[in-house]
């Protein structure tokens, strides 16, 4: 076997990137790209998001203490590269990119419209991890895009084409190998 060995860091690729909603004290909406995300528990629903102190969005996710996660798409991939790399601090970025906030029902931050799933999230802890701060939050509420629901009720993720990232790229997610306890499944 041959393998490089490297310094420690982060291989766990690919990621799930979403775009993260939040409102300022002003009433502001900004929005911030995270591919440090994910799930924590089921009961209760409990998800992260770890953000850098010096981003412009940290300060106003903290002081909100909510926000909304928003999954991002093949058609919503340009919107989340550019917010991951505009700041808040200088741009709408819902202006800019022709995106559209709806209301949430139990926080304040905006939901993105065209995002397939909006989680509404109230932070619980932040726990700082080093470069990054992880925002540990409650699940308060999901919504799911109609659209993308099959005939039995059930999200189909295919119809959605999420993206996902990989040290620097975006990609989208292929085909469909199988479903939970396939492999050991009675033939």
């Amino acid at each position: 076997m041959s393998k490089e060995i490297w310094k420690p860091g982060n291989m766990l690729y690919p990621l799930p990137v979403v775009m993260v909603s939040m409102r300022d004290k002003k009433g502001s909406p900004n929005i911030i790209t995270v591919a440090w995300t994910g799930t924590v528990s089921t009961n209760p629903a409990m998800v992260y998001i770890s953000v850098r102190p010096e981003r412009y969005s940290y300060s106003i996710i903290k002081e909100a203490g909510e926000f909304a996660i928003n999954l991002t798409t093949r058609e919503l991939a340009r919107a989340t590269d550019f917010c991951g790399v505009k700041s808040g601090g200088s741009v709408d970025k819902f202006e800019a990119l022709g995106l559209h906030a709806c209301n949430g029902i139990h926080v304040k931050a905006p939901l993105i419209e065209e995002s397939p799933i909006n989680i509404e999230c109230r932070t619980k802890q932040i726990i700082p991890c080093g470069s990054h701060d992880m925002f540990l939050a409650e699940v308060l509420a999901v919504h799911a895009d109609n659209k993308y629901m099959d005939s039995k009720g059930k999200f189909d993720l295919s119809k959605a084409e999420p993206i996902v990232y990989s040290h620097g790229d975006y990609y989208t997610l292929g085909t469909k190998l199988g479903k939970f306890g396939y492999s050991v499944k009675k033939k």
